[in-house]
């Protein structure tokens, strides 16, 4: 069965709308970048609450608890299935601030040593346009739908799917 996660689309006003990316830690993503990016979020069990996941992912992911009014984007469906439940919160922070939980794996692969990763090693501030090519293929409805709830248009390049 397909997992689900929850995420915030944290976005800032800074002449043009502006929207917090993260980028997943670890060697697999090192040397990705267009499609690589994320919102924060993280996975959750069927009992649990959406918007309690979201803030609590958005705490690991980057170190700060997050109390502002969220709003509710819905829900999209990634490549591979997962469901992303995401919600909107104006909100800023200096990016160089954040600090990421970590995680544990087997690399290099078979070499039966252990090493530790930040879940996310960096997060950055784009615009709309920007966003739209840096951030998963699944999430870019959900850059959309903020650009609706903000009240404008983006503008942006044609992207393959």
């Amino acid at each position: 069965m397909p997992s689900k996660s929850a995420g915030i689309v944290a976005y800032r006003k800074r002449g043009e709308i502006e929207v917090l990316l993260v980028h997943p830690g670890g060697p697999f993503w090192r040397n990705k970048d267009l499609g690589a990016w994320s919102i924060p979020k993280g996975e959750y069990a069927d009992e649990e609450d959406a918007e309690t996941t979201a803030r609590r992912e958005f705490a690991e992911e980057l170190g700060l608890e997050l109390s502002v009014l969220l709003t509710s984007l819905g829900q999209v469906k990634q490549r591979g299935g997962k469901a992303v439940t995401a919600f909107a919160a104006e909100f800023d922070l200096d990016v160089r601030s954040i600090r990421s939980n970590t995680f544990e794996m087997e690399w290099p692969p078979r070499s039966g040593k252990r090493q530790t990763f930040p879940e996310v090693d960096r997060a950055e501030w784009f615009t709309l346009e920007e966003a739209h090519e840096k951030i998963n293929a699944g999430q870019r409805p959900l850059l959309e739908r903020l650009a609706q709830v903000v009240g404008i248009t983006p503008t942006r390049r044609a992207t393959p799917p």
